[in-house]
């Protein structure tokens, strides 16, 4: 099937040549976030006579995003009662809490957001999805960007609490799981790893699954992250 896939000019060059590789015509645009290149998507899809499809604002994909991953975890990890998940526009996350609260409605949900692009946590405190935000500087552009109107409103009665984590923060979580556990993890998909190791997380009332998403790092951001030490281990560090 023909697809268009649009991104930021700051995309890490592993996710691009990934794309490329699949088959999609890749269009790269002059904008360095995600939201102003959405924009720019729903423009060249309604000039050409073509379907957006959004990565996140969508019933289906947040059904087969988040809740594929959710079902995944409930299955082999069904004694969990705390879930910390990474939150960009929310199509995981909306997709994975709607699932685990059908499963537990007491289960605890915890999201975690780059600092510097908070958009459920404004989203919350707003009471309305925070939909766009100002471009940020980050290796963590997987999570970059505001929060689509659809997982909000799933997110907002179902989110315990929110995590926000500096970027020295979510490059710690990558060498700390590339040090201790040979994981290697893109720094979108460490984010909630580093909401555990700062203690950022807060306390949880139980078995606490941390979903840990995408290895999608370029060998220059890759080599710059881990030329520096893990953080040192804590007595009381998963």
């Amino acid at each position: 099937m023909p697809a268009t896939v649009c991104v930021p000019r700051s995309i890490d060059p592993a996710k691009l040549a990934g794309i490329r590789a699949r088959g999609a015509e890749v269009r790269v645009s002059e904008f360095p976030g995600y939201d102003e290149t959405e924009d720019w998507a729903i423009e060249i899809a309604a000039a050409e006579g073509k379907r957006f499809l959004s990565a996140f604002d969508d019933v289906d994909v947040m059904a087969a995003n988040g809740g594929t991953i959710a079902a995944e975890v409930l299955e082999s990890f069904p004694e969990a009662k705390a879930f910390l998940l990474p939150v960009g526009g929310g199509g995981l996350a909306g997709g994975f809490a709607y699932l685990a609260r059908e499963h537990d409605p007491s289960a605890s949900i915890i999201g975690c957001q780059h600092e510097g692009s908070p958009g459920l946590a404004l989203s919350l405190e707003k009471g309305a999805a925070v939909t766009r935000l100002p471009a940020i500087e980050t290796s963590a552009g997987g999570i970059e960007g505001g929060i689509g109107r659809l997982p909000f409103e799933i997110l907002r009665t179902r989110v315990d609490r929110v995590a926000l984590l500096s970027e020295r923060e979510i490059e710690d979580a990558v060498r700390w799981l590339l040090d201790r556990h040979q994981i290697l993890v893109e720094p979108s998909g460490a984010v909630a790893v580093a909401a555990l190791l700062t203690g950022k997380a807060g306390a949880l009332a139980g078995p606490a699954a941390v979903v840990v998403t995408g290895r999608n790092v370029g060998y220059g951001t890759l080599s710059r992250i881990v030329g520096e030490p893990p953080p040192p281990m804590r007595e009381s560090s998963p």
